[in-house]
């Protein structure tokens, strides 16, 4: 936008808008119901704008338990924007709290792109398809969504020309995957963050948890920005202060109340067991287990399988 478009909608010729118009133009801002006005990078931009991230908009962020609770029409798409703000906004915390552990420009890129891309890999009615699905269509395979995340991502990057470098791919894997253990010479409190396999809690269940109470109607007290606020890194891992222990547990009996009132409902339970079998019976012509393997298979693969099983003419 030139300055003479600005000066005619009222800013003056030396405002700040005008001198960072090129920036301004190349991120986004979307308005999420559980963090407000959230900033989109033009990088985070480039992986949003294609096909791979697209198709979480079609894959339900509850599975099953959408047929149950009409609310929970939430999908991947927004927990995957929110889950990259809120771990984007705890990297920015560590640097402004703690400039003595040394985050670069690529730790904060690599953890906000890992935040994004961690749930690529899901299938249709997410994890239906990688526990329930899966096991009983390829007896003796061990997969989980964290190894279609990883394929998935570097589908999208090769498919779409996205300018990454290597080391920060393999990067972002890992902290997709998450490690209890150091890996290399990266940073180990980073890989608390997304994915914390050493205590389970990492920016994944703070969206999560807060955005499926949202949406079905569970009330909550725990409060995710505070204990985001009151961490600290100590011995290369994030720690919380120890007046946070109530908060904490709350935030675990959050999601064990989720699991036993909403994620394990008898009849979301029941409704489960038949999309499975429906996937089973379909497999042999649809090769739905197969797109495991092929990303260009697995590209198309959402919840709307069901309703291709429906119109499909095969006996």
């Amino acid at each position: 936008m030139n300055s003479r478009t600005l000066l005619r909608r009222g800013y003056t010729q030396v405002s700040d808008l005008d001198c960072d118009a090129d920036k301004r133009d190349s991120s986004k801002y979307v308005n999420d119901p559980i963090h407000g006005y959230i900033n989109l990078d033009e990088q985070v931009l480039q992986l949003i704008d294609t096909p791979q991230f697209q198709r979480l908009r079609h894959l339900k962020q509850m599975g099953s338990s959408y047929f149950v609770f009409p609310g929970a029409s939430h999908n991947r798409f927004e927990h995957c924007v929110g889950t990259s703000y809120l771990a984007s906004e705890v990297v920015k915390g560590f640097a402004q709290r703690q400039p003595e552990l040394g985050i670069d420009e690529r730790d904060s890129r690599c953890v906000t792109l890992a935040g994004l891309c961690h749930d690529l890999g899901h299938g249709p009615f997410s994890h239906v398809f990688d526990n329930e699905f899966i096991p009983r269509a390829c007896p003796g395979m061990i997969w989980s969504h964290e190894e279609g995340s990883e394929m998935m991502l570097h589908h999208t990057i090769d498919e779409n020309h996205i300018d990454i470098d290597e080391g920060d791919i393999t990067f972002i894997k890992q902290l997709i995957r998450g490690s209890s253990q150091p890996v290399g010479d990266e940073k180990m409190f980073l890989f608390d963050i997304v994915a914390n396999k050493r205590n389970g809690v990492d920016v994944d269940k703070f969206d999560y948890i807060q955005r499926d109470c949202y949406n079905v109607g569970v009330n909550s007290s725990y409060d995710f920005q505070r204990l985001m606020l009151n961490s600290r890194v100590i011995d290369d891992e994030v720690c919380y202060n120890a007046k946070e222990a109530f908060n904490l547990t709350e935030m675990f009996h959050t999601r064990y109340s989720l699991h036993k009132r909403v994620y394990s409902h008898r009849a979301a339970k029941a409704i489960e067991f038949m999309i499975v079998d429906a996937l089973l019976i379909a497999d042999p012509v649809l090769k739905i287990s197969q797109s495991i393997t092929s990303p260009h298979m697995y590209q198309s693969l959402t919840d709307e399988i069901v309703r291709d099983i429906e119109r499909s003419s095969a006996p």
